[in-house]
C-alpha cells in the first residue's frame, strides 16, 4: 500500500519524476512530470496533491505559458498557492470552495504583480468524501474516466479550438493537428483572468480522475488515454501513458500526434 500523505506533495521545475504512489483522500494518486526532451530551459509544468483530512484533498497541475522565460515561476506560485490551504487547515480555518477560489485569486495576483510577463494555466480538482468537482483556467485538463470506457466528466479548454471543439463545428482529428491549438484564451497573469467551477461528481468504484497538462493531450488522443489509464494499478497506467508521450515526442509516427512539451499528470481513484 502507497504511505498515506501527511502534507503538500509539490512538483516543480522537475527534469524528469518516477510516478509518485501515495494515499490520500479515501483513495490514492500518483504524480508525475518530465520536462520536455527538446529543451534545457526550466520544466514550465507544476503539480500538487494538498491533503485537508481523511476524506478531502485538493489536486492540481498547471503548465506555465511558453514564450517568457520565468514561465516556470508562474505555474509554481499557482501550486503553492494551493498547497498554503494545508496550513489554513490546520489552524482550524474551515476548508471550503472560497479557499481555492481565493488562493487561485492570490495567485493571479501575484504573477501579475511580478511584471516579468508569465503566466500559467491551472487546473484542479477538490475531492470529499469520493465526490469531485473540477476547477480551471486554461487548457490543462480534468477528466473522470469510468467503466466501459466512459467520459464521466471532461472540462472544455479555455482557448479557441476547445470552445469549436464543444461547439461540435471540429472533431478531436482535425484539433489535434491544427495550426492555432497551442492558443489559450484565459491563464493566470491576465488581468481578465476568469476561474471556471465544474459541477459536482461522484465517483464510482474504479472510476479514475485524470489532470493533464497539454503534452499529454496534444500527443495522445482521447481514446488512446483512456486504454491506458482505464486498467491495471495507477502506477502502471501513470507509467504507460507517460512512456507513450515521451515516445510520441522523440520517435514521431506517421498520422500519429507528436508536440514535445512539458508534460505533467495526477491519476487519483477511490480505495473502495
Amino acid at each position: 500500500m502507497p504511505n498515506t500523505l501527511n502534507q503538500p506533495l509539490i512538483v516543480a521545475e522537475c527534469v524528469e519524476s518516477e510516478p509518485v504512489h501515495v494515499s490520500v483522500a479515501g483513495g490514492e494518486a500518483v504524480i508525475c512530470s518530465f520536462r520536455s526532451p527538446d529543451k534545457d530551459s526550466p520544466n514550465e509544468d507544476a503539480a500538487v496533491i494538498v491533503p485537508l483530512n481523511s476524506k478531502t484533498a485538493i489536486l492540481a497541475v498547471a503548465d506555465g505559458v511558453g514564450g517568457s522565460r520565468m514561465a516556470h515561476t508562474a505555474s509554481a506560485e499557482a501550486v503553492k498557492a494551493l498547497s498554503r490551504i494545508y496550513e489554513q487547515a490546520k489552524k482550524g480555518e474551515p476548508h471550503s470552495r472560497a479557499a481555492i477560489v481565493n488562493a487561485i485569486e492570490r495567485a493571479n495576483e501575484s504573477v501579475r504583480d511580478s511584471g516579468n510577463g508569465a503566466a500559467t494555466t491551472l487546473a484542479v480538482v477538490e475531492i470529499d468524501d469520493y465526490y469531485v468537482r473540477p476547477i480551471h483556467i486554461g487548457d490543462s485538463a480534468v477528466l473522470v474516466l469510468g467503466q466501459r470506457r466512459r467520459v464521466r466528466m471532461q472540462t472544455v479548454a479555455h482557448s479557441p479550438i476547445g470552445y469549436a471543439i464543444e461547439a461540435g463545428v471540429m472533431d478531436e482529428g482535425e484539433a489535434m493537428h491544427h495550426e492555432d491549438r497551442h492558443l489559450v484564451s484565459n491563464v493566470i497573469g491576465a488581468d481578465d483572468m476568469r476561474i471556471e467551477i465544474g459541477h459536482r461528481l461522484r465517483l464510482a468504484r474504479r472510476d479514475t480522475v485524470v489532470l493533464v497538462t497539454d503534452g499529454v493531450l496534444d500527443n495522445l488522443h482521447l481514446d488512446e488515454l483512456i486504454d491506458f489509464v482505464r486498467v491495471g494499478s495507477l502506477e502502471v497506467a501513470a507509467e504507460r501513458v507517460m512512456t507513450a508521450v515521451q515516445q510520441r515526442m522523440i520517435k514521431p509516427e506517421d498520422n500519429a500526434p507528436s508536440k514535445p512539451d512539458d508534460t505533467t499528470m495526477i491519476l487519483y481513484r477511490r480505495s473502495q
